[in-house]
């Protein structure tokens, strides 16, 4: 195996908490309904579509017009997005932070909207560490489609084997081993922080 110098993160769920269930039980006082609009209405399936590029202007009216009761909720979800992501995930930011002190080279592949990655990624002065982050939104590439991964070692310019990449999705995970990465499935930042330092990273 090729020395590994480079850690390459997923976002969601590895750096930052994500769940919609975040912003609308602030909204659903009921329950019962919370869960049936998620399972439902706004969906992770139905979210998907803008990472993966479809505008937001397009899956709104879609929305709106099937479900016409929930038009302010459904606006909702493109208004007040980045409340689905209430905070880093435990001890993840303290281990990028580490990485960048010892001057590792630090980059993402996420799956995010571009739109929404716009308003969020100001939020996070975290992201300053990075060298460079591939939003699958914007590439209009979703993980784990082999091109993404194609795309990430080109454009960050790293071979095959030299690098570390980190997701919280399994199929995310043997996508990235396949197309030239070495990779964690992550669960926790304790367990990440030891293969790191197994690693010599940290």
């Amino acid at each position: 195996m090729s020395e590994i110098t480079s850690v390459v993160f997923d976002v969601g769920k590895v750096l930052v908490q994500w769940n919609l269930r975040h912003l609308f039980a602030k909204l659903i006082d009921d329950r019962n309904e919370l869960d049936w609009f998620l399972a439902n209405v706004v969906t992770p399936e139905w979210h998907f579509q803008h990472d993966a590029g479809r505008p937001l202007a397009e899956m709104l009216s879609e929305l709106k017009a099937e479900y016409p009761a929930y038009a302010a909720l459904i606006d909702a979800y493109a208004t007040r997005f980045n409340e689905t992501i209430p905070g880093p995930v435990p001890g993840s930011f303290e281990i990028v932070e580490e990485l960048a002190a010892h001057g590792v080279p630090l980059f993402a592949i996420t799956n995010f909207g571009a739109e929404f990655w716009a308003a969020f990624r100001p939020t996070q002065p975290i992201f300053d560490h990075f060298t460079d982050i591939i939003v699958s939104g914007v590439e209009k590439l979703v993980k784990p489609d082999p091109a993404i991964y194609q795309l990430a070692l080109s454009r960050f310019g790293l071979a095959e084997g030299e690098a570390i990449f980190i997701d919280d999705n399994l199929a995310n995970v043997e996508a990235a081993r396949a197309n030239g990465f070495h990779s964690h499935h992550f669960t926790d930042a304790g367990s990440l922080r030891s293969e790191l330092a197994i690693l010599g990273l940290l």
